[in-house]
């Protein structure tokens, strides 16, 4: 029996041995199990940011909307609204040795780490989808407005189901927001031009929706007629930048890249202006000013038409009978989608996220 007991140690240590140097068994330090999780939870973050991206790519559904979807809204915000000149302060004198503390103190309170791994996702997903987007219009422009506009359509209809508009100061908020998104997005877009000013100007005004479930940025810059613009711009920036990896010529960088830093630094200027003037708005005036928001929504649905007639005309083709029932069965499309997420979903729950 002794030896019994001699053998079965030895061919269990054996096993162990085995299994430690070549199996799969191989047990892990806290140090290794912390990591991985870590690394698995950081790649999460990033797949609900290409989610968030590719909402942000298309006028309809928000990234702010997957954003509370995906659970991060309330963290996002947290992180955006940690933002100040203070601490972007305290970060950039990090670099000397006697601020480090301080750096890592302002990194810590904007959460630093998750917004970068979050914008890592939603940049990934909108040059891809922009790409795709852009491609679309140029070549099928009534079938992608069409899928726009019942996008569009069916996000004012779930929206408007969760804002009271029973007072004369609410409706008067939802009037001046539909009349002002009409006016705009339909052929006095144009006036504004594609400026330097006006490329800050949209991405201030379009980082704002990231604090609004429901309101799209890329509805705003096609409300200011600056989408299609933007993603074309993005576009070739990408190719611009791919061929001068490969020895392209720097000057097509130069030309689209300007244009690029200047939506981004918009962008980082309406962290300060825009969005936090939104939420002093929903602060004074929530209701009234949800009601301008959505008003926002119905108003710009002339822009997909208008921009559609405009590119059938580029192309030398104008509406028939066939074009009317091509938008109408895309737009269908596109209204079932944003139906079924919110059925499933709930993204008209906009009280509860903001």
């Amino acid at each position: 029996m002794s030896k019994e007991r001699d053998g079965s140690r030895a061919a269990s240590e054996t096993s162990d041995v085995g299994t430690s140097r070549g199996g799969t068994e191989t047990s892990r330090s806290p140090a290794e199990t912390s990591h991985q999780a870590a690394t698995s939870s950081w790649l999460v973050v990033y797949l609900k940011g290409v989610c968030m991206g590719a909402a942000d790519a298309v006028p309809g559904v928000s990234g702010g909307t997957i954003a509370l979807v995906t659970g991060i809204y309330e963290r996002l915000i947290a992180a955006i609204t940690a933002v100040s000149l203070a601490r972007i302060r305290a970060v950039l004198l990090g670099v000397l040795p006697g601020y480090r503390n301080d750096a890592a103190d302002a990194l810590r309170a904007v959460d630093a780490g998750f917004l970068l791994v979050l914008g890592a996702g939603i940049a990934t997903a909108i040059v891809t989808v922009t790409r795709i987007v852009h491609t679309g219009i140029e070549t099928m422009p009534v079938l992608t407005f069409g899928f726009f506009f019942g996008l569009i359509a069916a996000s004012a209809w779930v929206l408007f189901s969760e804002v009271a508009v029973d007072t004369p100061a609410r409706a008067a908020a939802a009037v001046a927001g539909f009349v002002f998104a009409f006016v705009v997005s339909g052929r006095a877009a144009a006036t504004l031009g594609d400026g330097l000013p006006v490329t800050v100007l949209a991405g201030a005004i379009a980082v704002s929706a990231m604090i609004l479930p429901g309101i799209s940025g890329s509805l705003l810059l096609v409300i200011l007629g600056q989408y299609e613009y933007m993603t074309g711009t993005l576009s070739a920036f990408v190719d611009a930048l791919l061929a001068t990896v490969t020895g392209g010529p720097l000057a097509p960088l130069r030309e689209h890249g300007v244009v690029v830093v200047a939506f981004i630094a918009g962008a980082f200027v309406g962290l300060f202006t825009v969005a936090h003037a939104v939420r002093w708005a929903l602060n004074r005036a929530r209701t009234a000013t949800l009601a301008f928001l959505v008003a926002l929504i119905v108003g710009a649905l002339r822009a997909p038409v208008v921009r559609t007639g405009e590119q059938l005309t580029e192309l030398g083709r104008t509406w028939t009978p066939t074009a009317v029932a091509a938008f109408v069965a895309a737009a269908v499309v596109g209204a079932v989608l944003v139906v079924l997420l919110e059925h499933y979903t709930g993204i008209a729950d906009i009280d509860g996220g903001i």
